[in-house]
């Protein structure tokens, strides 16, 4: 007899949780074993409860599913994710694949193909809702993952800076979050803007966008 496939749901949306539960219960092979309304809550509960999927929405508060995404195909490779979101953007897909995601749902796509998207995943293979499949080639997954992308190269710091930046954060408020000097962060703000080849935080916002550190919600 087939275990029930254990699975967490990650979206800030109370409602949006529950019409999920109430799809996946319907399944006889599924089991939620767990539900998150933020990144860092998802991350928590993968490590502690060892899911075999999760459904992650990409716009949440603080650490957001992309870059939640991200971590948890570093530390934690087995588990298939399949993001679910209302963006059909070209760029958030290719995103989402190369942090490593199985499957990209959209979130007005019938129920019938949430099913699909979850037996496809556990096959190892990648999913995309049909409305996306155009001008995304599944083929081209395999080099974006093995891009050494500009973005991988930053450091972690670099990489919170950048966040804040884009965000909209001022020096002064970076500093005090990051106990940093205002000095220490406008010279990661220059080096940054130098590595990157980027110099206005227009461009910088634009980038942290393409490269999964915020959205544009």
């Amino acid at each position: 007899m087939r275990l029930p496939v254990k699975v967490i749901l990650a979206d800030d949306h109370t409602l949006v949780r529950a019409g999920l539960r109430k799809l996946l219960e319907a399944m006889c092979h599924v089991e939620v074993i767990g539900e998150a309304a933020d990144g860092t809550a998802v991350l928590e509960m993968a490590h502690r409860l060892q899911p075999e999927i999760i459904l992650m929405d990409i716009a949440m508060p603080g650490v957001n599913g992309l870059e939640a995404t991200m971590r948890l195909k570093q530390d934690l490779p087995h588990i298939q994710i399949i993001i679910l979101s209302m963006h059909q953007n070209e760029e958030y897909v290719k995103q989402a694949l190369r942090h490593g995601a199985a499957a990209y749902l959209l979130k007005d796509a019938a129920t019938t193909e949430l099913e699909l998207a979850i037996n496809t995943v556990l096959k190892n293979e990648i999913y995309l809702s049909p409305a996306i499949t155009k001008g995304v080639m599944v083929d081209y997954v395999q080099r974006l993952r093995s891009e050494n992308a500009v973005d991988e190269v930053l450091t972690p710091r670099q990489r919170e800076v950048l966040k804040m930046l884009a965000q909209g954060q001022s020096s002064k408020e970076i500093a005090r979050l990051l106990t940093l000097s205002i000095k220490t962060v406008d010279t990661h703000r220059s080096q940054l803007m130098k590595q990157l080849d980027i110099h206005e935080v227009t461009g910088l916002v634009r980038y942290a966008i393409r490269v999964g550190l915020i959205t544009s919600d």
